[in-house]
């Protein structure tokens, strides 16, 4: 699975742990991780708007499988991606959510909170999170009794917000296209998503904002 880490301004400082993290729980399980976001206070700077535009880009181009992102409380971060097609982001915040995320939801994104909450040992329940995010199948029910309907629910989620949604690429037209640009502007996005798109109207489109 390939997985991308993008976290905006306010928590940019906390990137190398965040991405040490998720490399030490990811990458022995075989997952490919992609530091898309800032890495720190100078970096391209981005907003939790820029950060739903780079996971709408992504994942609906089949770039990566998963995002992971976050803001200071979480909630700007999971409302952001939430208003993208094809995005489906949980809201995390101990290592239940994201295990019961995983299980009964079996999205392609999670929000965490890096400054709400985040005290001694904030590190340890990232880690956490991770763990129980990215280890065993997904999709299997809690309780499992009610693995059917649960699994029957996510599916007409995902069949409902299809329905209401716009196509990707009209929907980014949509939007402010420097907003775009912005999303689309880091050296590293640029290199995971330009290596990995397999949706070649979404790389055109990106392209096309670059040019």
């Amino acid at each position: 699975m390939k997985i991308a880490l993008m976290m905006e301004n306010s928590q940019a400082a906390k990137n190398a742990m965040v991405l040490n993290e998720l490399n030490t729980v990811a990458t022995p399980l075989g997952n490919d991780v992609f530091n898309v976001g800032m890495s720190d206070d100078n970096d391209h700077h981005l907003t939790y708007i820029h950060l739903g535009i780079m996971a709408s880009i992504l994942l609906n181009s089949k770039a990566v499988d998963f995002v992971v992102t976050g803001c200071g409380t979480g909630q700007g971060a999971m409302m952001s991606c939430n208003l993208h097609p094809g995005v489906i982001c949980g809201y995390c915040l101990e290592p239940s959510d994201a295990f019961l995320f995983n299980q009964i939801n079996n999205g392609n994104a999670l929000a965490l909170a890096f400054a709400k909450g985040f005290g001694w040992a904030g590190e340890l329940n990232v880690r956490y999170i991770f763990e129980k995010a990215f280890t065993g199948q997904r999709g299997q029910g809690y309780p499992i009794e009610r693995a059917e309907p649960q699994q029957r629910n996510a599916g007409i989620l995902s069949q409902v917000k299809s329905a209401v949604a716009k196509d990707v690429v009209t929907a980014l037209r949509s939007i402010d296209q420097d907003l775009v640009k912005t999303a689309v502007g880091g050296a590293r996005f640029q290199e995971c998503f330009f290596a990995h798109c397999q949706v070649p109207e979404i790389a055109e489109y990106v392209q096309s904002l670059l040019n």
